[in-house]
């Protein structure tokens, strides 16, 4: 699928609680919120991304951060996503649209055991209510209007 043909899509069948929208200059760049997802410790919050496709998208994954502060095993204090489709379980065969809602799920159940922030990981392991707290808290801190 060519880029703007899945640009396209993604803006006019957006999946649900997820928005993309390119940037007019750099159809490249786009600004994302995910809704966090019913009945997780991020319920009711709206999380900012950013989503940049690099030259060599489709062979390459897109390159994702949270902007939005968020307390989750596997997304560290940068913003930076632990996912294996963005790293070594590509596909070309992936969209956009695919990266966000396994992005959305990774909301729904955080994989302590393949942390990226250990601090958070060691947490949820520990005491998983206790971390799901934070969440939380977080989550109504930095993700709510």
């Amino acid at each position: 699928m060519s880029l703007p043909k899945e640009t396209e899509r993604l803006v006019a069948d957006p999946a649900p609680g997820i928005t993309a929208t390119p940037h007019e200059d750099n159809l490249r760049y786009f600004d994302v919120t995910i809704q966090g997802p019913d009945g997780s410790p991020f319920q009711s919050g709206v999380f900012h991304l950013e989503l940049f496709l690099p030259e060599e998208y489709p062979m390459a994954p897109p390159k994702v951060r949270f902007l939005t502060k968020i307390y989750h095993p596997n997304i560290d204090k940068l913003g930076r996503i632990c996912l294996d489709i963005l790293k070594d379980k590509w596909s070309p065969a992936l969209q956009i649209r695919t990266v966000l809602l396994s992005i959305q799920a990774l909301l729904s159940a955080p994989n302590p055991d393949d942390p990226l922030a250990t601090d958070v990981a060691k947490h949820y392991k520990e005491d998983e209510k206790d971390a799901q707290r934070v969440s939380r808290e977080w989550t109504e801190k930095y993700a709510m209007a």
